[in-house]
C-alpha cells in the first residue's frame, strides 16, 4: 500500500465518522499528525469526543485546524484577542500564522490568559476561528529565541511543506519478513566527545546524536561517513538528547551533505544547541580552524527541527515512537526512549544524566513503561569518582571565594556556558543574599547571559523549587542585580584592570579559547588570585593541565608564544557537575524499573567505561557491555 493509498483510505474513515454538518476541506500529515482542515472549527469544538473517536480509530495523533478561509482578518483578531483576555494578564506580543490557522499570543500570566478551564481560549476560537497558543513572556528577552521564533514565523510556508513530506515518509508502512534491532556506535564509545550512534530495524535509520570532540585535533567527528549511514539521505530521523557540543554540534553537517529530514529535541534543546553551533563557527573562525558548516546549514536545522515535550510520545519512523524525559543534566536535556514495533523492543539512550536533584532541575527520570535496554554515560564510573553533595559544594565553593576575597584577590570560574554557568549562579546568589559572602560584582563573560536568558524563556523545565518561586513568588535568582553583562572588549578591559575584587563567570569551561583567557592572561601571575574549576576538564585541554599543576603554561598572545608564570591559587570544587558520579549511576540502575535486560556503556575514558560496566554485571547481574566505536550491537 503506497502513502497516498494510506492517506485515501484515512479521508475516507474521517469522512465516515464526521457528521456531514461539519464542513472538512481537507486531509493532510504533518510529521506525525493527521491535520483535518474544516470550515466549521466551532461545530468541531462542541463535539469534544469527536477527536477522541477518530484517534481511536486512526492510532493517530490528530489535529484539527480551521481552513484558511473561514479566519477572521488579522486586525479584527487581535482587537477580539484583546477583548477577551483580561488586562491583568498582561499581553506583551500577538502574531499569526495563516498557514496553520494559529495565533500565539505572549503574556506575563498565562494561567489568567487561558482562564478556568480554557474559558478565555474556547472564546477565542469561537469569535475569530483561530487556534490560540498562550505562551509566557520571558523575563529577560533572549535574541536566540526571539530570533528563532521570528524565523520560523517567516519560514511557516516552507514549513508546512516539510513537515508534510516528512508526514508522507513516515506513515508509508512496514515490510514483512525479519524483525531485527541493532546499535552502531558512531562515537563516544570509550572517550567523552563526539557521542553519536545509529538506531537500525529492517524499516528504519535513527542517528542519535551527532557530537564535536572539541579537545581533538585530528578525531572531532563521529563516523557519520561508514557504508551503514551513507547516503545522509537514507536516515529517516535524528535525535538530539541535549544541546551541549559533544551531542549536537556536528548536526549542521548532516545538512551540509544531504540529510533533508527532521531533527528531535525539546525546545530549550533547539534553542541551546542553536546558540552553541552558532559560538562553535565563530570560535573556529576565530581560531583560523577550519569551519565545518555555514549558518545557513544551522538554519536548515532549526526549520526541520520538531520540538517535543517531556513525556509526549510520537511517531518518528513507520515502525519507532520516541518519547523523550529528563535527564537532569542541562536545560531540556533528555533520555530518549524509543519504542520499536508493536511491542517488538524499548531501548533508551540516556544521553548524560544527572540522578540528583539539583539547584537547577529534579533527577533524571528511570522509570518507563517498557525497557529492554538502555545506553547509560560513564564520565564519572571509575572506582574513586565519588562527588561531594550540592550543600559541601556550596560551603566548600563559599570557603575559597571568603580566603579569595581576603587577600583582595579576583576570584576566576572558567564554566560552560550552558548548566554549569547557571548553577554557580544560584549558589552566588544565595550566598551574597544570606550575607555569606560579601556583595560584590559578578560577571558574566561569554554566552552565559545569552544562555540564562534561554533558562529564563522555560521555566516549566526547571525544578519544582525554583518554578514556585518564579510563579507564585515572582522571584528567579537567575535575575539578581548582582550579575553584570560583560558586553564587549571594552568593559572587559575595564574589570581586567581594575584593582577592585569581583568574581568573574566566563567561558569556555575547559579554556580552550573564550574570554576566559583575556581574564587568564592579566591574572594568572598574581598570587591574590584565584581559578576555581567547577566542571570537567577533558584530556588534552588547558584546564586539564592546570588543575594537575603546571606552574608554566604556553600560550599565543598577539601571534607569539609567551610563557605565562602560574602563581595564582587554583582550586577544583567537585559537586557541581551536571554528570552523575559513580554512586549516583549505581543508585539509577538499581531504581530502575523496569530492570532492563542489558546496558551498554559509553560516554567516558575507556578505563571508567570498562570498570562501571564489569561493576554494574557484578552487583546485579545484568549483561553489560562497554563497546568500542565502529562496533555494532545487536538487541533482537
Amino acid at each position: 500500500m503506497t502513502v497516498d493509498d494510506v492517506l485515501r483510505e484515512i479521508k475516507g474513515k474521517v469522512r465516515g465518522v464526521i457528521p456531514p454538518s461539519i464542513d472538512v476541506s481537507d486531509v493532510e500529515f504533518e510529521g506525525a499528525l493527521v491535520v483535518i482542515y474544516t470550515k466549521h472549527p466551532d461545530r468541531f469544538a462542541a463535539k469534544e469526543d469527536l477527536i477522541r473517536q477518530l484517534a481511536k480509530l486512526l492510532q493517530r495523533r490528530i489535529v484539527v485546524r480551521p481552513d484558511p478561509t473561514v479566519l477572521t482578518e488579522i486586525d479584527t483578531s487581535e482587537k477580539r484577542i484583546k477583548k477577551i483576555i483580561p488586562p491583568e494578564a498582561e499581553i506583551t506580543n500577538i502574531y499569526f500564522l495563516p498557514e496553520v490557522g494559529e495565533v500565539t499570543i505572549e503574556v506575563m500570566k498565562p494561567g489568567l490568559a487561558i482562564g478556568k478551564q480554557g474559558v478565555y481560549l474556547s472564546e477565542i476560537r469561537k469569535k475569530i476561528n483561530w487556534s490560540p497558543n498562550i505562551i509566557r513572556t520571558p523575563p529577560v528577552q533572549s535574541r536566540t529565541v526571539q530570533e528563532i521564533r521570528g524565523y520560523l514565523r517567516s519560514m511557516s510556508d516552507e514549513r508546512k511543506e516539510i513537515l508534510r513530506k516528512i508526514g508522507r515518509r513516515l506513515h508509508r508502512g512496514t515490510s514483512s519478513g525479519e524483525k531485527y534491532v541493532r546499535v552502531t556506535s558512531l562515537g563516544g564509545f570509550r572517550e567523552v566527545g563526539r557521542s553519536c550512534a545509529l538506531l537500525n530495524t529492517q524499516d528504519s535509520k535513527v542517528l542519535i546524536d551527532c557530537g564535536v570532540d572539541v579537545s581533538s585535533e585530528y578525531n572531532g567527528s563521529p563516523y557519520i561517513h561508514l557504508p551503514e549511514v551513507l547516503p545522509l539521505e537514507t536516515i529517516d530521523a535524528v535525535v538530539i538528547t541535549h544541546a551541549h557540543l559533544d551531542h549536537s554540534g556536528l548536526v549542521p553537517v548532516l545538512y551540509k551533505y544531504g540529510y533533508d529530514g527532521p531533527i528531535y529535541c525539546t525546545p530549550p534543546t533547539r534553542d541551546l544547541m542553536t546558540l552553541l553551533q552558532m559560538d562553535y563557527l565563530k570560535v573556529a573562525a576565530a581560531d583560523a580552524k577550519k569551519v565545518p558548516y555555514s549558518g545557513e546549514n544551522i538554519r536548515e536545522v532549526i526549520k526541520h527541527c520538531i520540538a517535543i515535550g517531556y513525556g509526549d510520545t510520537t511517531d518518528i519512523t513507520p515502525d519507532i515512537r520516541l518519547t523523550f524525559h529528563n535527564a537532569g543534566h542541562i536545560l531540556g536535556s533528555s533520555t530518549a526512549h524509543f519504542h520499536v514495533g508493536e511491542g517488538l523492543y524499548n531501548i533508551a539512550f540516556s544521553g548524560d544524566i544527572k540522578y540528583e536533584r539539583t539547584w537547577l532541575f529534579n533527577p533524571a527520570i528511570n522509570r518507563f513503561p517498557r525497557l529492554e535496554a538502555i545506553f547509560m554515560e560513564s564520565t564519572y564510573g571509575g572506582k574513586e569518582d565519588m562527588q561531594p553533595s550540592r550543600t559541601e559544594a556550596t560551603e566548600h565553593l563559599k570557603d575559597i571565594v571568603q580566603r579569595c576575597l581576603k587577600k583582595k584577590g579576583k576570584v576566576l570560574v572558567p564554566v560552560f556556558a550552558v548548566g554549569r554557568s547557571q548553577e554557580v549562579m544560584i549558589v552566588l546568589e544565595d550566598l551574597v543574599r544570606t550575607k555569606k559572602i560579601p556583595k560584590i560584582p559578578v560577571y558574566l563573560d561569554g554566552m552565559i547571559w545569552e544562555a540564562t536568558a534561554i533558562h529564563t524563556a522555560y521555566p516549566e523545565y526547571l525544578n519544582n523549587k525554583l518554578r514556585s518561586h518564579i510563579f507564585h513568588k515572582g522571584e528567579n535568582p537567575l535575575l539578581s542585580e548582582i550579575f553584570i553583562r560583560v558586553d564587549g572588549h571594552e568593559t572587559r578591559q575595564k574589570i581586567i584592570t581594575n584593582p577592585e575584587s569581583c568574581i568573574v563567570l566566563a567561558t569556555s569551561g575547559m579554556m580552550n579559547g573564550g574570554p576566559v583567557m583575556e581574564y587568564f592572561k592579566d591574572w594568572a601571575e598574581d598570587k591574590k588570585n584565584t581559578m576555581i574549576f567547577v566542571g570537567y576538564q577533558a584530556e588534552g585541554t588547558l584546564g586539564r593541565r592546570i588543575q594537575r599543576g603546571w606552574d608554566e603554561i604556553p600560550l599565543n598572545v598577539g601571534g607569539s608564544i609567551v610563557n605565562i608564570k602560574m602563581n595564582m591559587n587554583v582550586e577544583t570544587v567537585d559537586g557541581f557537575s551536571g554528570h552523575s558520579d559513580r554512586r549516583q549511576l549505581l543508585n539509577y540502575v538499581n531504581n530502575m524499573s523496569p530492570r532492563p535486560e542489558k546496558i551498554i556503556f559509553g560516554h567516558g575514558e575507556e578505563s571508567k567505561c570498562i570498570e562501571l560496566s564489569s561493576s554494574i554485571h557484578k552487583k546485579f547481574n545484568l549483561n553489560t557491555v562497554a563497546p568500542m566505536n565502529l562496533e555494532t550491537i545487536r538487541f533482537k
